[in-house]
């Protein structure tokens, strides 16, 4: 796991996008296309502005959920609604190249295995992602996968659902997807993550966040969760 601090959660925001380009470059070049995973928070989606001002290969370009809240669509509660503001709104990406967990269907167990075919069909069997972005919540909780869920005990799908956390369900991709990505970029920021930070950087298992394998992951943290402003 290689960390980098930088002076705030703005150069958190610029620098990811630098390397989202420089890793979606690289796909395309060598596999033809760069499938991309995106969790929520407002960091990354100052990412996702930045990124969609890029000269890159759009046309190539595969945008998946790492996690999404159980709402109505358009809700401010969903990753989706801001992830078409940030992105899809100004960058030259196909429209059907993002692709939404439905979290609105009633049956969502039926969804969270649809979407884990709509995972094979563009990224193999078993799925492998080039790119996943992760947040850190200051419980250690990453994507959805939060501490005490089930969630955390699947092995056999690469996308679940959660109980409650935070006044709603989730749909999530799950530890094995996860694991299985080409590179791994994690974005923290704020001085409510210091401690779990720390804990991530020590390989912590006792938290969702230190499950995830390292040998690909890179974080860029500002100074505040490292605790060094």
């Amino acid at each position: 796991m290689k960390m980098t601090i930088l002076p705030d959660a703005d150069a958190v925001a610029r620098q990811a996008a630098t390397i989202v380009a420089a890793e979606a470059r690289e796909a395309v070049a060598a596999r033809g296309r760069c499938i991309l995973a995106v969790s929520g928070g407002h960091t990354p989606w100052y990412m996702l502005g930045v990124l969609a001002r890029e000269d890159l290969p759009w046309d190539s370009m595969h945008i998946v959920q790492v996690d999404e809240r159980v709402a109505p669509a358009q809700h401010p509660d969903r990753n989706l609604t801001h992830l078409r503001d940030s992105l899809l709104a100004h960058a030259p990406l196909r429209p059907e190249h993002i692709y939404a967990m439905s979290v609105e269907s009633a049956e969502l167990e039926t969804a969270a295995e649809r979407y884990a075919r709509t995972l094979q069909q563009i990224a193999g069997v078993p799925p492998v992602l080039d790119l996943v972005h992760l947040g850190l919540g200051p419980d250690g909780h990453t994507a959805s996968l939060v501490p005490g869920d089930p969630v955390l005990n699947v092995t056999d799908s690469d996308v679940a659902l959660t109980g409650v956390y935070q006044g709603r369900r989730r749909m999530t991709l799950t530890y094995p997807i996860l694991n299985r990505a080409r590179r791994v970029l994690w974005l923290v920021t704020g001085n409510d993550k210091v401690d779990a930070l720390a804990r991530l950087r020590q390989a912590d298992t006792s938290i969702p966040g230190g499950k995830i394998h390292r040998d690909q992951a890179v974080v860029l943290a500002d100074q505040a969760a490292a605790g060094t402003n």
